[in-house]
This record gives C-alpha cells, sequence and structure tokens, in this order.
C-alpha cells in the first residue's frame, strides 16, 4: 500500500526566522494520524533565515539526523564539536544519555535549508556521539545510496536503529528500485523534481508511507532527488 500526504498537507509553521513544514506530530502541533512511522517519529523540513538559528537547548533517547540541501549549518555541542555541515552533508547525532547543541545559519544573506528526521533508538541511555559525513551527488546519480545505517555499509553513518536512510538523485526518465525483507516498510521524501512510486505521483515536498509492497519502483518524470527510509 502507498499512502501519499502532499507537501502542503504537512502543518506549516513562519516565526519570522524561520519557515518550517512537519510531517510528524511535533511541538505543539498534534495530529493522531501523524503521530510517527515506525521509529521514525519527527521529519521536519526547515528554512533558517540567514544570521538565525536554534539556540543551545538539550535532547535525549533520540537518533538525529540532519540533511543539509542549501547552506550551511553552524553546529556546536556539549560534546565539545564545533563544525559547520555544508549542503550534502549528513550529520548523525545519537543524544543517548542526554546532549545539548545549538544550530546556526552563519550566512549573513543566504537562507538555510535542512531536513531534521529523529529516529526512536533500538535502546535507551545510549552514550551520547557524533558522526558527518559528506556525500557527492555523482555517488548517488541513479542509485538509492545508503547514507545512514545500522552498521558502516560502504560510508554510512551509524544509526543505533535497524533502519537504513538512502539518497538518490534520479534523471528523469531514470528508475530505481528497492526490494524489502519480510515485514519492512518504506518512508519517501522527493526533495525536489518529480516522480512515481509503484505508479503513485509525488512532487517536490510529498511523501510515501510504504506498507505491504514487495518492492518499489521509483521511476523520475523529471530530474529527482530522494530520501529514502527502509524501516522495521
Amino acid at each position: 500500500m502507498i499512502e501519499v500526504r502532499r507537501s502542503q498537507e504537512r502543518h506549516h509553521e513562519h516565526f519570522g526566522w524561520l519557515d518550517t513544514k512537519w510531517s510528524f506530530s511535533f511541538d505543539s502541533y498534534y495530529d493522531p494520524a501523524h503521530t510517527s512511522f515506525g521509529p521514525l517519529r519527527v521529519f521536519n523540513d526547515d528554512v533558517v533565515q540567514p544570521g538565525t538559528g536554534f539556540p543551545m537547548h538539550p535532547h535525549r533517547d533520540m537518533e538525529i539526523l540532519t540533511f543539509v540541501s542549501a547552506g550551511a549549518v553552524q553546529h556546536q555541542d556539549s560534546l565539545g564539536n564545533s563544525t559547520i555541515i555544508r549542503a550534502g552533508e549528513i550529520q548523525r547525532m545519537t543524544a543517548g544519555t542526554g546532549i545539548r547543541h545549538s544550530e546556526a545559519n552563519p550566512s549573513p544573506t543566504e537562507p538555510l535549508h535542512l531536513l531534521q528526521v529523529w529516529i526512536v533508538p533500538e535502546r535507551e541511555g545510549l552514550p551520547p556521539s557524533y558522526e558527518q559525513r559528506a556525500f557527492s551527488t555523482e555517488h548517488m546519480d541513479g542509485r538509492l545510496l545508503p547514507v545512514v545505517a545500522r552498521t558502516h555499509e560502504g560510508d554510512a553513518l551509524r544509526i543505533h536503529q535497524d533502519a537504513t536512510a538512502y539518497r538518490a538523485h534520479v534523471q528523469a526518465a531514470s528508475s530505481v528500485t528497492h526490494k524489502f525483507a519480510k515485514d519492512r516498510r518504506g518512508y519517501l521524501f522527493l526533495i525536489s523534481g518529480g516522480a512515481r512510486v509503484n505508479g503513485s505521483v509525488l512532487e517536490t515536498g510529498d511523501a510515501a508511507k510504504i506498507t505491504a509492497e514487495p518492492d518499489i519502483h521509483i521511476v523520475a518524470d523529471s530530474t529527482a532527488e530522494l530520501l529514502f527510509f527502509d524501516l522495521p
């Protein structure tokens, strides 16, 4: 079954410095139809204005992934990390027993566009940790490239959950496929372009919950960038 949620159906908040769309219940937004999907708990699509950002704040017992689409994130945390995460890079932060961090847009002129994803870990009380890595478009051209996985699959960042995140860049009229193991599900988000997943049409910002499908066949109607999760 393919359940499509259109971009405009997401919850939208505009705080001046932050323009954000939430796919699952978050903060003051609660929708019993959209609380989580397997261990996938948060999927926020954020545009942060120049010179602004999220001040230092705490997290615990969550795997936090940041995918930067445009601009850069200036990251600082209580582990002593102080880094810049640029477009094309991915950050994985295990909050575990507790971590504090801040995220800012250091540019004086350019907006920052990022996707922030929270995944519930397989167990609580993990030691906090941090990774980031760049993935070139050419490595994900015409294929589902694993970028986050339970084990270090290729260059994938490690996550403490039986879930794999894939990135793909698919040229118009080209396709990629994925076969599910038994009792697995998928979540597909179209970052840009247009595509069909098993015949269901997706446009930029649309997402698809995929259940009880043996496989998926993703065909790009125009050059498409996508983020896909294989989940328990």
